[in-house]
């Protein structure tokens, strides 16, 4: 007998439905392969002023990145709690207040050539890249690269790392010339009404979910019990020499509350 094939894409999209399947994230982010590559930056359909998304991440709490909630100026527990290390006076509290500050990444809508059909896609880069674009555009010789008419293309060069433990570098070069950013009446559609917005793509959590993380992060023994093992929670002044989960726990409330 015949495989039923509707009954099999019928089950597939309803596996993907239930998992979360299908469009992913990352399916609408863009990451410069090795070489160069040419995209080109479009206004972004949710703030036609400023293409740019300025966004924090941390990369040290949690068992995930996350975005922090100042991201759209709101307050981040983290934040707050980063900055009464810094000013405790010790060196430690210091390096960790530092180390759990939340990293600054920029997004930006480009289409891709060559894969213009997959629609807008975000582009994520550091301050160095961001200057330089922006320094671009503030140059009336350049203007507004993201005009969907008069344009221009960026190249973008990915060197990878040279060695082991090292990083790869990133260059970007803007094309003199101006041009439409498509011909095509279905590209131009995508890039005008077929935009995600940002907070589709990453969410937001709360104020309380961040201090829950920020808790378990100092003292991951409470989620070890669970697992038999107890890795020592990491050391903040006044802490230093606890013992036990209320003893961390009573010098995080001091010290964040104080």
């Amino acid at each position: 007998m015949a495989i039923n094939l509707d009954a099999i894409r019928s089950k597939l999209q309803q596996m993907q439905q239930s998992t979360g399947g299908g469009t992913k994230s990352s399916d609408f982010m863009w990451k410069p392969p090795v070489g160069k590559s040419q995209v080109r930056l479009v206004p972004y359909a949710f703030d036609k002023n400023n293409p740019f998304l300025e966004l924090y991440f941390h990369y040290e709490i949690g068992k995930r990145t996350m975005i922090s909630p100042m991201s759209f100026g709101r307050p981040d527990p983290v934040v707050e709690f980063a900055e009464k290390l810094k000013k405790s006076g010790d060196k430690d509290d210091w390096k960790l207040g530092r180390k759990i500050e939340p990293k600054f990444r920029v997004y930006a809508p480009v289409i891709v050539r060559g894969a213009e059909h997959e629609g807008v896609k975000f582009w994520s880069f550091g301050k160095q890249i961001y200057t330089e674009l922006l320094s671009v555009i503030a140059d009336p010789d350049y203007g507004d690269i993201t005009d969907l008419m008069n344009g221009r293309d960026v190249t973008v060069e990915h060197i990878a790392a040279e060695k082991e433990g090292a990083f790869p570098s990133f260059t970007v070069r803007v094309k003199p010339n101006t041009t439409p950013a498509t011909s095509e009446k279905e590209v131009a559609e995508m890039i005008v009404s077929n935009q995600k917005q940002i907070t589709e793509l990453f969410t937001e959590p709360t104020y309380d979910e961040m201090t829950e993380v920020l808790a378990k992060w100092l003292d991951p023994s409470a989620d070890a019990d669970a697992q038999g093992t107890k890795p020592a929670a990491k050391p903040i002044s006044g802490a230093t020499t606890a013992t036990s989960t209320d003893d961390i726990s009573s010098a995080f409330d001091s010290l964040f509350n104080s």
